[in-house]
């Protein structure tokens, strides 16, 4: 498949240059047959995400399937007006010319998809891409053999196979997919791989969004509903086995507060999957051997509060929260994506800002308190790809938002008109009228009228 890849690219490249994707009819043809692959083939698709992650239907529905065709409908609702050149001013020298701003597309586009939601992260940003006009190859992960599989026979069935591509497999398909030109990459996985193709977009100055990760913290304050806390917290860390890039990484709190989280964590946890998870056909597994073994490495049997077991056979991990954790333990030093829960002890607001501000910026920030100048505090104080208070993880269902991350946890955002942006140059446009010739103001030779008139007109001096 690899010695393909260029003659692809150039058939995609062919079709954008000859102006297929950019009427806005063949664009919201595009997103309206998204919507009927989700549609029509919800119960496949729902068992590809049971064989590949274990994941129930509902859950499916809510985090993937549904997501994306909320997604959908809203580029759907909103295109027309997103795409309409919008009038900008322009300085009074040189009217009476008028100015506008116009979007349009990049070009051909890359998405590489990862393996933790894999149908969402395939067709959110690929939904984007065409909503803007542009030609796509979508690289599906390996790791969710199953959910690459249905992409690779559904896509070409609903969408426009001569400016949409499929391509399946693993590292070699992925590097001659780099080594082509692309107008912009979009990327969603670790930051090690994201290294990796930032450092192949730069050979051909190609734009790359980075969807990355790391570990987003979580600060419970005093004045906090603990049991509402609780329950939530348990929701977002654990929905997909704890495989989500902006799952609650760890909890900051004072020691009161993780003395009487604990128990209410713990009821969390058998409220929604039973007193055996493994049993519960709510709860997930790991993707693979590999990052089975690596979770597991993390957790230290002597910290366990809840929970602790696992079963290499079924890649299952209890959901598992470990107390008395400090910054120089393992589970702290990598993202951990897996569901494994550190408490950390703190004095109190200073010293979780200190201790976040202290690392990498996070791609989500969250805070349970009803404290107003406690929000004010963590919102100013902090830099995070996105901060939400009193409910983790729901900020990615709300399409309005856009979502990414920032430094380390990614670079450029998408969902909503920001995937417009994302997907799209904005080209400025300037028309201006031949007669009367107002700029000839600016002309030499420049005599002393026209320099009064200039710094009157053109550069205006800074009142005093």
């Amino acid at each position: 498949m690899a010695t393909d890849i260029p003659r692809l690219v150039e058939d995609l490249r062919a079709t954008f240059d000859r102006g297929a994707t950019k009427p806005y009819a063949w664009r919201v043809t595009q997103l309206e047959a998204m919507q009927r692959l989700l549609v029509d083939n919800e119960e496949l698709l729902a068992d590809a995400l049971a064989e590949d992650l274990g994941k129930h239907a509902v859950e499916s529905w809510v985090t993937e399937i549904g997501f994306l065709g909320n997604e959908i409908e809203h580029l759907l609702r909103h295109l027309r007006e997103w795409l309409r050149p919008r009038r900008v001013a322009i300085p009074l020298y040189l009217q009476p010319a008028r100015a506008r701003l116009v979007r349009e597309p990049l070009g051909v586009v890359l998405v590489i998809a990862p393996w933790n939601y894999p149908l969402q992260l395939s067709l959110a940003p690929m939904a984007g891409a065409l909503a803007a006009g542009n030609a796509v190859v979508l690289s599906p992960s390996e790791h969710a053999p199953a959910t690459s599989r249905a992409l690779a026979q559904l896509v070409p069935a609903y969408l426009d196979v001569a400016a949409v591509q499929v391509v399946e497999g693993g590292v070699p398909e992925t590097t001659a997919l780099l080594e082509q030109r692309w107008d912009h990459i979009f990327f969603t996985g670790g930051a090690a791989v994201g290294r990796v193709v930032l450092e192949a977009a730069a050979r051909h100055l190609t734009p790359v969004t980075l969807e990355l990760g790391g570990k987003s913290p979580t600060f419970v304050d005093e004045d906090a509903d603990l049991q509402i806390a609780a329950r939530r917290i348990v929701w977002s860390k654990f929905t997909n086995a704890g495989q989500t890039c902006v799952a609650p990484d760890y909890v900051l709190a004072s020691r009161p507060v993780l003395d009487e989280l604990k128990p209410l964590l713990a009821k969390a946890i058998r409220d929604f999957h039973s007193e055996d998870p493994a049993a519960s056909e709510t709860y997930g597994r790991i993707i693979n051997d590999r990052h089975f073994e690596r979770i597991t490495g993390l957790i230290d049997a002597d910290r366990v509060v809840a929970g602790g077991h696992s079963d290499a056979a079924t890649r299952y991990i209890e959901p598992t929260i470990v107390d008395g954790v400090t910054a120089e333990d393992r589970v702290m030093q990598e993202e951990i994506f897996g569901p494994v829960l550190p408490l950390i002890e703190v004095a109190g607001v200073d010293e979780a800002i200190g201790f976040i501000t202290a690392r990498d910026k996070p791609l989500a920030l969250y805070v349970f308190t009803g404290n107003e100048e406690t929000k004010r505090r963590f919102l100013t104080g902090t830099s995070s790809g996105a901060i939400a208070f009193n409910l983790p993880m729901a900020h990615l269902a709300v399409p309005t938002l856009p979502f990414g991350g920032v430094g380390p946890s990614g670079m450029g955002s998408y969902h909503g008109e920001a995937s417009l942006d994302v997907f799209s140059h904005t080209k400025p446009v300037l028309d201006a009228p031949t007669r009367p010739d107002l700029t000839a103001v600016v002309y030499p030779p420049f005599t002393a009228l026209r320099r009064q008139l200039i710094q009157r007109i053109v550069a205006p001096r800074r009142r005093r």
